[in-house]
């Protein structure tokens, strides 16, 4: 019989020393949601950006009765086991709203979330289990190993109080991305078959309590960093992005089915990503057709 695990708030001295603010709780329905109602409401305010330095608001909580995904998914999770951070960041609206180059906002988080993940197995002189044990991005919002899902991200955004739909487009709004992580499950307690989790791969981890702040940290410091870089040269980080991604795209070179939402499919090998950062998947014929917005399986 499965113990059922119990809900504590989230302890996180290293992450507060770095984030601007960090609010925890031991359970809600959606960090997401928390953080896009604090923000809503005035409880929780982001400082302006000052010579290039962005603030940054984690929202935390060891427990999500009602995580979610792109595409009403669901996100299942556990206390004690599982990671699950919202954290906030107040962008120009003209970047956030640009077609040509927000989509990269996402892919953004995947990079922050592996950049996070492998320099905390790196601090604590972990190592894989096996040498092909590599942390890739399922376009667009997956964190996967060895082709099973460790994790997801959620990017929303959100109008601040001061702002309104008709505010002048150099007004910031907020992008609240959500990270859910399974850093210490075991095998008995993935949620699906097609998930996994990191200690199933990585040996000599410190305590998931640990293993969450330290990410956290890392993940604070890393979209403080990137999306700076960002707001200041998007098109230009546009394009080191796509080919930094070339290494750790998961669905690049595989043949995969695109799953849309008005059920249609679409079957081919995923070659890259546009200049917009949609995935390229090139069918049989030979055509070359643009993906933005769809579930993504290997055949």
């Amino acid at each position: 019989m499965m113990i059922a695990l119990k809900a504590a708030t989230p302890q996180l001295p290293r992450t507060t020393a770095v984030a601007d603010h960090v609010v925890a709780v031991d359970e809600t329905d959606s960090t997401n949601a928390l953080a896009a109602q604090m923000i809503g409401d005035g409880s929780l305010t982001l400082p302006d950006h000052q010579d290039g330095e962005l603030a940054v608001a984690v929202v935390a909580a060891d427990r999500q009765t009602a995580g979610r995904g792109r595409n009403g998914h669901k996100w299942i999770s556990q206390p004690g086991r599982c990671s699950t951070m919202s954290y906030a960041v107040r962008i120009p609206r003209a970047i956030a709203t640009d077609e040509s180059v927000n989509g990269w906002l996402q892919m953004i988080a995947g990079l922050v979330t592996l950049d996070a993940l492998n320099g905390m197995i790196e601090e604590y002189g972990a190592a894989p289990n096996q040498p092909d044990c590599l942390l890739e991005l399922k376009w667009p919002n997956d964190v996967f190993c060895h082709g099973l899902k460790l994790g997801g991200l959620l990017s929303e955004l959100v109008i601040p109080p001061s702002s309104g739909t008709d505010a002048d487009a150099d007004d910031d709004v907020v992008i609240v991305f959500g990270v859910g992580l399974n850093l210490a499950l075991g095998a008995c307690r993935l949620p699906t078959p097609q998930s996994t989790s990191l200690q199933l791969h990585v040996s000599g981890l410190p305590s998931f309590g640990e293993m969450r702040d330290a990410v956290a940290e890392r993940q604070v410091e890393g979209f403080r960093e990137r999306l700076a870089k960002f707001i200041a040269d998007p098109k230009g980080q546009a394009e080191s992005l796509r080919e930094e991604m070339k290494a750790v795209c998961w669905a690049r070179g595989r043949q995969v089915e695109a799953h849309f939402t008005d059920g249609t499919t679409l079957t081919g090998e995923a070659i890259g990503l546009n200049e917009d950062a949609s995935l390229i998947l090139r069918t049989q014929d030979g055509a070359d057709h643009t993906v933005r917005t769809a579930d993504v399986g290997v055949l």
